[in-house]
């Protein structure tokens, strides 16, 4: 067999690895892409605000790819991206009377406010979508578009609900141990 048969072989073999890998997404890759981290705290604060573990992975890897000390341009702060107001009003209603904005630092604070804000929100809106689209584009947004009868008006936001729900359902098959799902 020439030298060049060979390659092809090998590029075939290798390309069709490559497209079982990306279209199955085995268990192997999924914790590969999609890391877990601070699992105890995450489970920990799902458990105390009656979330499901796997959503609340999913919005810690949509908002900062579980990186504490992300920051973005609107100035959303650590694992979850709380505005240091959130922050501030969160720690106001929850009995947090040293509170700091760095706190939003601390990965087991940022998961604590973060999953009061959400539990608070699904609380509000008693709908998954909502609640998320609530998360990434604030309240006051969600309240206006149910007011006028209409669905997420931003694209951003509605990628950002159909993406955590996919995370969702990644995190809950992937790491359906650690977060306790069986």
């Amino acid at each position: 067999m020439s030298r060049v048969a060979v390659l092809a072989v090998v590029a075939l073999a290798v390309a069709g690895v490559a497209v079982y890998v990306v279209d199955d997404q085995p268990r192997w890759f999924q914790r590969a892409r999609y890391p877990l981290r601070y699992e105890e705290i995450v489970t920990g604060h799902a458990r105390n605000y009656r979330l499901q573990p796997q959503l609340l992975a999913a919005v810690i890897y949509q908002e900062s790819k579980f990186d504490p000390e992300a920051r973005s341009s609107s100035g959303a702060v650590g694992l979850m991206q709380l505005l240091p107001a959130t922050g501030q009003g969160i720690a106001d209603r929850t009995g947090g009377s040293t509170w700091s904005p760095e706190d939003l630092l601390n990965p087991e604070l940022n998961i604590r406010y973060g999953s009061w804000y959400l539990r608070h929100l699904l609380d509000k809106y008693d709908d998954e979508r909502l609640a998320l689209a609530a998360y990434n584009a604030g309240q006051t947004n969600v309240d206006d578009w149910l007011d006028r009868g209409v669905d997420i008006q931003f694209d951003e936001t509605r990628h950002y609900v159909e993406r955590v729900q996919e995370l969702k359902g990644i995190y809950a098959e992937a790491y359906a141990a650690e977060l306790g799902l069986r």
